[in-house]
């Protein structure tokens, strides 16, 4: 939370000194959003498994992903045709809940870079009580959007559709586990690995509203897990799915 805070603040500060170098521009009626020429939006969603063997299921609402990305909106094909190539980058956190109390563990017969997966009270012991259990990976990405606008007149008015890719890099991942036990009481467990995972991915990404609240959806064409690495030697594509709000 403290990188997406960051990296917010940065993407603010930077636009704020780039407006006190350039005219100043008027802003748009009330009902409509400053006329700046950069876009930071953030993204609230869920994540799902596709191409998935039954076993590794998730828990939909426990399975979530929030997502924060600047982007610079450059008008291609003249100044009215409707159409804005933006790209940028951005912060994409995830979190996966898999149901029946399992969650990720490192391969005994692989080693590094690897996962099973397991029930945690088999690992942990079957009197505990599971208050807590995720698998968190978080990705620095690089978008790129081709959007094109209803209004050709006003931007910043108008509906739009954008169809864009995704390439992500994956810089950090780990497994957290919370139980009460009758031995111990209240234990946190967190535990960062690999766990076979790609360390890049890659997809294509659609989004449908208006400069200040979108609905969209990503699909990873790239696997989550490296081949033959991952639970079930799974060949699963992630998804996700929500909102997102447009802050200028």
């Amino acid at each position: 939370m403290k990188k997406l805070l960051t990296l917010a603040l940065l993407a603010f500060t930077l636009n704020a000194q780039a407006q006190d170098s350039a005219p100043t521009t008027p802003k748009t009626p009330i009902g409509g959003r400053p006329n700046i020429p950069n876009d930071l939006s953030i993204e609230f969603g869920l994540n799902q498994l596709t191409n998935r063997p039954a076993d590794l299921a998730l828990n939909l609402f426990g399975s979530r992903t929030f997502n924060v990305f600047y982007q610079k909106p450059f008008k291609i094909f003249g100044d009215q045709s409707g159409f804005v190539l933006s790209p940028g980058i951005g912060i994409a956190t995830n979190k996966f809940s898999f149901k029946d109390d399992e969650n990720l563990f490192r391969s005994s017969t692989l080693g590094a870079e690897s996962s099973v997966l397991k029930d945690v009270k088999s690992v942990y012991g079957t009197d505990i009580e599971v208050k807590t259990n995720n698998l968190a990976v978080n990705y620095l990405e690089i978008p790129v959007d081709l959007q094109y606008n209803v209004n050709k007149k006003d931007y910043s008015k108008s509906f739009r559709v954008s169809l864009g890719a995704r390439v992500g890099m994956l810089y950090q991942s780990h497994t957290k586990i919370g139980y009460d036990s009758p031995a111990s009481g209240a234990v946190k467990i967190k535990q960062s690995e690999n766990y076979g995972l790609e360390k890049i991915r890659y997809g294509l990404h659609l989004k449908v509203g208006s400069p200040g609240f979108n609905v969209w959806t990503t699909y990873y064409l790239s696997p989550m897990w490296q081949a033959k690495r991952g639970p079930f030697n799974n060949e699963a594509n992630q998804v996700s799915f929500g909102i997102a709000l447009g802050l200028f």
